[in-house]
């Protein structure tokens, strides 16, 4: 028996649909992706996520010539605020990335660990988390949740 999985996400065609909030976090991702340790791939990565206190946390991707040790900008920032934020709970993430010295307009995606790594703050949590990734520029995409991504997810249920 074949099964279809459809995925529910909105295209927002320009910066100027966005509400305030929404702008701050896309021009906070942005920024803080030129701080990005990218220099093994040249591939800049910025987030930035909004918590439930209304703090802003930021954080970019930190590569390592030893490539597994890296981290990308996801995680280096969903772990920063967790860890000095413990009992706040993320309500919006912003990403956006792009190869250094190239303007590009294809939103990148968080990687699979990326998104498992959501998962797992949004099953802590028992809330679903705002995903939003763009480029420098064009449309920029957003889904209600990180499941919206991942639909055969792995979550503690499982343990």
């Amino acid at each position: 028996m074949e099964r279809e999985i459809k995925i529910s996400f909105q295209i927002i065609n320009s910066y100027n649909d966005l509400n305030e909030i929404e702008k701050k976090l896309f021009d906070s991702a942005k920024a803080v992706r030129e701080d990005a340790y990218a220099n093994y791939s040249n591939f800049l990565v910025g987030c930035a996520l909004l918590l439930d206190n209304g703090e802003i946390v930021t954080g970019s991707n930190q590569e390592n010539a030893a490539y597994p040790s890296g981290l990308c900008a996801e995680r280096t920032t969903i772990y920063w605020a967790s860890a000095n934020f413990p009992k706040s709970n993320i309500k919006k993430i912003f990403v956006i990335g792009a190869p250094r010295n190239t303007i590009s307009s294809q939103p990148i995606p968080p990687c699979g660990a990326c998104r498992q790594s959501i998962l797992e703050y949004e099953a802590k949590q028992d809330e679903p988390i705002e995903l939003y990734f763009a480029s420098l520029e064009g449309d920029i995409f957003k889904t209600k949740s990180v499941r919206d991504m991942l639909p055969f997810s792995f979550d503690s249920s499982f343990l």
